[in-house]
Formats: C-alpha cells, sequence, structure tokens
C-alpha cells in the first residue's frame, strides 16, 4: 500500500519551516496573535451553526458504547500521559517541562471528528454511532478539557495553572461564539450543508494561521535551542505507543462487552483519536502567550499525524473482516432458507 502525504500536512510542516526561518515579531506578531483570536471565535461560530441536534442525540440509545468511547477519550487517555509528564524530572533532556505539558494537554483532549468518523465509514462501520459520539466529545470537550487539564496538571505537580484566566476565555472565545451559531442555526445551516469544502478550507486555514503564529513566537523565545533532537524523536516514539496503546485497549473493551464488529471499528476510531481542529484553538486559548508554547502543541501535531497514517490502514483491514463477516452471514442465510425450502418439499 503507497502512502501519500496529504497537502494540508505539507503545509503544517511548511508553516514550522517558515516559522524557524522567518518568525513574525513585535508588532506584526500581536497583530497577527489578535487575528488568530478572532479566527478562532468565527471557527466556533461557524461549528455551532453546522452542528445539528440530531447528531448529536443520533444514536444516544447505543448508551454503552457512547460511555466505552467517552470513558477512553477523558479518563483512561488522561491517566496513561500522567507517567509521561513525570518523566520531566527524571529525564529532562529527552522529556522538557513544556513537552510534557504538552503530553498533558493531548490526554484530556476530545476525540476527532471528522477522521473519526471517515474512518468508520471507510471500515463500513457502526457510522451513526460515530457520528453521536464524536460531535458529543467535542461538544463536551471545550467544557472538559480546561477541567480535566487543571486537575492532571495538579495531579502532576506541573505547577499553576491559570484556570480563572482560562474558563474566562474559553467561556468568551469558544462557548459563546458555539452558542450563538447553534442560535442561528435556522438561518445559517443551509448554507454551511452547502459549502462544506469551503468551511474546511477555513478550519485549515485557521489552524495554520495558529501554528505559524505560535512557533514563530515559540522560536522568537528560542525553542529549538530549548527543544533537544532526541526530545522530537522520543515525542514521536511516544505518540506512536499511545496510539496502539488505545487501539488495543479499545479492542478488549468491545470484545469484553460483546460489541459486534462495526461497534469495534467506531470505537477503535473515536475511542483512540485526539482532535487538532479543537486542540489547537483551544490551545490557543489556554496558553496564550506562552513561551513554550510550541512545545506544548508538539504532542498533538505529532499525534495527528500518526493517527491518520495508521488510521487509514487499519480501515481497510476492517473493511475486509466486516465485509467477510457480511459475505458468512449471507451464505449462512441462503444455506438455512434452501434446507427449510428442502424440508417442505
Amino acid at each position: 500500500m503507497k502512502f501519500r502525504i496529504d497537502t494540508f500536512t505539507l503545509l503544517l510542516l511548511g508553516a514550522i519551516v517558515l516559522a524557524s526561518f522567518v518568525p513574525v515579531k513585535g508588532a506584526a506578531a500581536d497583530l497577527l496573535a489578535s487575528a488568530g483570536t478572532v479566527a478562532v471565535a468565527l471557527l466556533f461560530f461557524f461549528h455551532g451553526a453546522a452542528l445539528s441536534r440530531e447528531q448529536i442525540v443520533a444514536g444516544a440509545t447505543h448508551w454503552r458504547l457512547h460511555i466505552l468511547i467517552t470513558a477512553l477519550t477523558f479518563v483512561f487517555f488522561p491517566l496513561a500521559v500522567l507517567p509521561i509528564n513525570g518523566l520531566s524530572d527524571i529525564v529532562p533532556s529527552w522529556m522538557p517541562k513544556d513537552l510534557g505539558l504538552g503530553f498533558l494537554y493531548l490526554g484530556v483532549l476530545p476525540s476527532a471528528v471528522s477522521s473519526s468518523i471517515a474512518y468508520t465509514a471507510m471500515a463500513k462501520g457502526n457510522v451513526p454511532a460515530a457520528i453521536c459520539s464524536a460531535a458529543a466529545s467535542n461538544v463536551f470537550g471545550m467544557m472538559l478539557t480546561p477541567f480535566l487539564l487543571l486537575l492532571v496538571v495538579s495531579t502532576s505537580g506541573t505547577g499553576e495553572f491559570p484556570v480563572a484566566e482560562a474558563l474566562k476565555d474559553i467561556v468568551l472565545q469558544l462557548l459563546l461564539p458555539f452558542a450563538v451559531g447553534h442560535a442561528l442555526r435556522p438561518w445559517l445551516g443551509g448554507f454551511l450543508a452547502r459549502n462544506e469544502r469551503l468551511m474546511a478550507r477555513y478550519d485549515q486555514c485557521v489552524i495554520w494561521l495558529i501554528v505559524y503564529s505560535a512557533f514563530s513566537h515559540s522560536v522568537a523565545s528560542g525553542l529549538w535551542q530549548n527543544l533537544p533532537v532526541q526530545a522530537i524523536v522520543f515525542a514521536v516514539l511516544l505518540c506512536f505507543g499511545l496510539l496502539a496503546l488505545f487501539m488495543w485497549v479499545a479492542r478488549v473493551m468491545v470484545r469484553r462487552f460483546g460489541f459486534d464488529l462495526k461497534d469495534e471499528a467506531a470505537v477503535v476510531f473515536c475511542g483512540s483519536k485526539k482532535s487538532l481542529a479543537s486542540g489547537l484553538p483551544m490551545a490557543k486559548v489556554l496558553f496564550s502567550g506562552h513561551p513554550g508554547f510550541g512545545m506544548i502543541v508538539l504532542p498533538i501535531m505529532c499525534y495527528n499525524q500518526i493517527q491518520v497514517i495508521v488510521g487509514a490502514v487499519l480501515a481497510r483491514k476492517y473493511q475486509a473482516m466486516i465485509e467477510e463477516e457480511e459475505s458468512l452471514k449471507s451464505d449462512s442465510a441462503s444455506t438455512h432458507s434452501a434446507e427449510e425450502h428442502g424440508e417442505n418439499r
């Protein structure tokens, strides 16, 4: 199977390279930061207008599956990253403090919406359940992520976290625009549905803007001088390990609870993924002005690219397994029908 790096990934890498060699500074940096704040607010406004209530309540009757996905995303994942952050005190050259904080932040992020649903659909899994769980994860994630981050930071002893200011910014820059957008859905929903590709481009532009602005700020603050090469390699390996661990845990839990293969695909993809689209805008609010912002967002950027590549391979495998299972069921039903027909004769 051939792998191809998608255009957006190349653009993100380009933003990092550009910021490394031509970082924006001074008044231009302040202007870019302000533009990013407005762009993020508009991003969540559009998401609020685009998200229907049906998407949230669809498949809600499959409550055991949703509880399992939620537990993987907001309970088990945050617990799994706590020991990683502890490495900051043991091997600081491999795990600087801000990079450790980045892994804590990765752990408390909601599930990725578009890729979770896309890969579940590619695998021929339970798409309605994936839509409901991924959408609900992001809606609740806007409220849960700051609280969970405060909890894991306090537990890990990383230091003080300005929770009051962060919550105020979350409400004003994320929740309020989201709520206003959802209230205006009757007037904007149709337009956004007809222009999904345009909205996707806007999402990508906002993320690119955040990455360039954030890495410019971090480079000016000495990012590459403070982040050793071995720390980057270690972060990538840890992201691979975390993804493999949670895909395995998801499969074990699904089979323990007796879900079918289609449900398993939904749980594996929704329960192991983390949202870059929500993670970077929220990071801009939560860690605004932090000199180590580049290190903090590095884990989610690495994890996102790895989950995209691994997800594509795994989705094809699930597709083959589900098609084989359906074929066996169809053959079995045909044989049973033929036997009944013979007995009736």
